[in-house]
This record gives structure tokens, sequence and C-alpha cells, in this order.
């Protein structure tokens, strides 16, 4: 019956004193049909849009029981619709979008298919960044790893391991936990000191063993945080080891200038005028620092990444004794590389653990940050591809509570990535 209907519908669209169209149209028409198909036809790919999302009252409690009608997102101030909803609470996953299940039939019940067991938990990346990690400071960056074997990684978690420098630590995704106990051992610091950075020979950008090292650094986390992107709802945090960095530390000591007296070396004053005019004190070294921040935090972004940092030397004190630089260098070298650590944990939503011994405490809040959490996604409607940054903006219609997600993503250019690498 339906194809009689259709049948006839088509049939009343046409006259009915018309007449078939002479052959010589008809092959006209076939022509211009195949030139349309030897046209280009070219196709937009939307990819799923997908963000973390933290939901807590007033007392700091997580909130479990939003739906998907309670989150209000918005791409550039364009109002999305929310196409999938996963709750992760207490580290199991609860899809908030699936249709109810079909009624029971008669017959023969059989239990409810288990979920594979890589759907739940948590995905960590710890990042050893043992270029940048004091070799007296050892002991203490193993006991620190030590509490986060025995408090932050659970049953059901999946981590990775990888080191920037002689350690040689390069731990893929695995389940073992055993593992990561038995690579405790083989974490050691190799950073320069104060005295080897003011001692090495530099170039025309400052010392070039420092610049090298922090290129290593930041070349290697951008490569394992690309590795996540393809990892969907799943909370991925990267536990970011290290000591910070400075492009251009220490300018006077390097300088000669004596930390006591204030004075320099006069073989070594035409050096020091040279270096004045050349602009090695560091013009641009700030601003070469900053690119790389920016360029590490828009791939966590773009992987939904979540990047807590975290600096062993715990409560700096002062500059070691054996070390010849003034108090006032020292510590302008502390707080320039502890600012690049909060960059890079404010600029993807995590925490800097900086200038504090409590490690037991800022494992906690990770812990607790990475077991509870909603994963929201949409599909972006912003018709501007030239638009690769985007801002995104999370709320709920509940009142009385805090909501935190990631402020914004970058696009991937075609065949390279958002910063320009290919």
């Amino acid at each position: 019956m339906t194809t009689v209907v259709a049948a006839v519908v088509a049939w009343s669209a046409f006259p009915l004193a018309q007449v078939p169209p002479p052959a010589e149209e008809s092959t006209e028409s076939q022509a211009a049909e195949e030139q349309v198909v030897d046209q280009p036809t070219f196709r937009v790919a939307v990819d799923l849009v997908t963000t973390d999302v933290i939901v807590r009252d007033s007392s700091g409690l997580f909130v479990p029981d939003l739906d998907k009608a309670e989150f209000i997102v918005k791409e550039d101030g364009v109002e999305q619709e929310v196409s999938s909803l996963v709750l992760v609470h207490g580290g199991r996953a609860y899809n908030q979008l699936l249709p109810p299940p079909p009624p029971a039939e008669e017959g023969i019940i059989l239990p409810p298919p288990r979920p594979p067991t890589d759907t739940a938990g948590r995905i960590f990346l710890f990042f050893i960044d043992d270029l940048h990690l004091d070799f007296q400071n050892t002991p203490r960056i193993r006991q620190l790893f030590k509490k986060i074997s025995a408090t932050l990684v659970h049953e059901g978690d999946m981590f990775a391991m990888v080191s920037t420098g002689p350690s040689s630590i390069e731990v893929g995704l695995t389940y073992d936990h055993a593992l990561l106990d038995a690579t405790i051992s083989r974490v050691r610091g190799y950073a320069l000191t104060p005295q080897d950075i003011m001692d090495m020979p530099e170039g025309i950008e400052g010392p070039s063993e420092v610049r090298w090292r922090t290129h290593v650094a930041f070349s290697t986390a951008y490569d394992m945080i690309k590795n996540l992107e393809d990892i969907k709802n799943r909370r991925k945090a990267v536990i970011y080891i290290s000591n910070g960095y400075d492009l251009d530390p220490f300018p006077e000591g390097r300088l000669g200038i004596d930390p006591l007296f204030g004075s320099s070396d006069p073989f070594q004053e035409p050096d020091r005028m040279f270096s004045q005019q050349r602009g090695t004190s560091g013009n641009f070294a700030d601003a070469d620092m900053q690119v790389q921040l920016a360029e590490l935090t828009r791939a966590a972004n773009r992987a939904n990444a979540t990047m807590y940092s975290i600096d062993p030397r715990g409560l700096v004190g002062g500059v070691d004794i054996d070390q010849r630089v003034s108090s006032g260098e020292f510590f302008n070298y502390i707080r320039k590389s502890q600012d690049t650590l909060r960059v890079l944990a404010e600029e993807t939503g995590g925490i800097a653990v900086v200038n504090q011994n409590d490690f037991d405490a800022a494992l906690k809040r990770i812990d607790a940050e990475t077991s509870d959490y909603y994963v929201l996604g949409y599909y972006s409607n912003n018709p501007d591809p030239r638009r690769r940054t985007r801002e995104i903006k999370v709320e709920t219609t509940r009142e009385s509570v805090d909501v935190w997600s990631r402020t914004s993503y970058t696009m991937r250019r075609p065949g390279g990535s958002a910063s320009g690498r290919q």
C-alpha cells in the first residue's frame, strides 16, 4: 500500500498533458548530470567536543545528581546542545543519556552484559622532568612517588610514566600497579645547579644548555599529551613533577657580579658590556617561555587533560652555601620557575603544588577531583571555521553550586597541530 501511495504522489507532481521530452533534451540533461557528478564535493567534519565538569555545593561536596537539562554550555557565547553526558562518581562511570532498557521478553532471562573493564577508572600520565629536578632531592622525590602509589592510583586506574633525562623511564599505559612501585627506584634528579648555570658558556640567546633542556622537557610532554586525544569519556590527569623553568636564570651571576660586594671582575667587564648590547639578559626569554607554555596548555586542553604540577622541593628556604649567587637572584629564579608550574596547572584546570611541604593534602585533593566529575560533550554549531580557539563556559541552573570546566580549546590545523607543529 505504501508503494502505491508513493507512486500516486510522484505522478501527481507532473501535469497530465505533459509529453515526454525529445531524445536530444534527455541527452543534454544526462550530460549536465554527469558534469555535476564530476564536480568536487566538500564535506565538513564535526568532532565531538568534550570537557570535564566538576560541580560542588557550598560545603565543597560533589553534586552527583545533575541531569542534561540542568547544564548550560556556551561556546563563544552561543548556547550548544548537550549530546553526551557521563557521570563518574567514586571512580565508576555512568552514562546519563543511555536509553531505558527494553521490556523483558518471555523465555530465558539472560544477565545484562558486563561493561568492558576499560570504560571506567582514570588515566594518569606521570611526567618526571628529571632534567629539572635537583639531585640532592632524589630521596624526597622517591618518597613523593611512594605516596602517589599509595594514595592516588587505585585499582582500575591506568597510568603511564615518562622521564625527560637519564632516568630513562618509559612505561606505556598499563593497569599494573606493581610496575609503578618497581620504577620508583629509578627516579633521580639531574638538574643544573646555579653554579653550573653561571659557569657554562652561553650563546646569543643566553645559556644554550638551559634552553636545550627546556626544549626537551616541553617536546616530551607535548608528544605524550598528544597521544591522549583519542581517549574519550575518561578523566585524564597529567602529574607534572618538575622544578619549573627560567630561560634567563641568574643574569648578574652570569656576568661575574659578586653576590656579596656587587662588583665584577675587571677582566670580564668588556664581556659584560657586549652581553648588555646583544640582550642576553633576557629581553626575549620571558616571551619565548610564554609561547612554549601556551603551546603545551593548548595541547592539554585539546586532549581534555588536566595538569597537576608538583614542585618536590617543597618550601624553599634559601640558597645553598656552596652556590655563589645572591639571595635576590636566587629567589627571583624560584619565583619565575614556580610561576611556570602555576601557568601549566591553572590554564588546564588543575592545581599547582608549589612552595609547600604538605603533599598528602594535595594528593587527596587531586584524588577527589579525578574521582568525581561529569564528562559533557557537544557538537559545535560555530559556523566560522577560522575561529580555531573557542571559549567554553559551562553553567548549571541549580543554585548555590560551584562549576569548574576548561575555559577554551584550540582546533588542530589540518595536517598539523595548532601550535605550528607538523
